[in-house]
């Protein structure tokens, strides 16, 4: 048995699936999931599990390059704003029109993770990434300009 991390089956199975340039959701319970999306079902009861523990244990175990969430977090729920950038540190903020997650970002998703959480404009979208020093560490390999400022991490 698993001793740590992602316990959840289909979770776990659906972060190890995620390429560069593959995109995962995370949102909340009013979340509208296309019928035909690969969706991992989280939630049990209102704000159960809240958005922010998923969120961390999905950063514990994957690498991303950005994340997009609705401009309305700025303005709206400065909490989430906050929890955001305690749990990607120094991850770049992406704001895009909400209604652009709901249509748009959604139709890309490799994944949807549906929290319990009653938390407005609480659907974060994570831009999936290789862990770039890890990737770029054999000797002799050459490190292209732009991945520079990524290797330093």
């Amino acid at each position: 048995m698993k001793r740590a991390t992602i316990l959840n089956r289909d979770l776990s199975a659906a972060l190890a699936s995620l390429g560069h340039g593959d995109t995962l959701i995370v949102c909340d319970a009013g979340f509208p999931v296309p019928n035909d999306a690969r969706r991992i079902d989280l939630a049990v009861c209102r704000d159960l599990p809240r958005l922010e523990p998923v969120l961390e244990a999905i950063a514990a175990e994957c690498v991303f390059e950005k994340l997009s969430v609705g401009n309305e977090v700025r303005d709206y729920n400065p909490p989430l704003h906050r929890e955001l950038t305690r749990i990607f540190p120094g991850l770049p903020v992406e704001f895009v029109p909400h209604a652009d997650i709901m249509t748009q970002l959604v139709q890309r998703a490799k994944v949807i993770v549906r929290t319990g959480a009653f938390n407005p404009w609480g659907n974060i979208v994570l831009h999936s990434i290789p862990d770039v020093p890890k990737w770029f560490e054999a000797p002799g390999v050459i490190v292209p300009e732009w991945y520079q400022a990524s290797v330093q991490k």
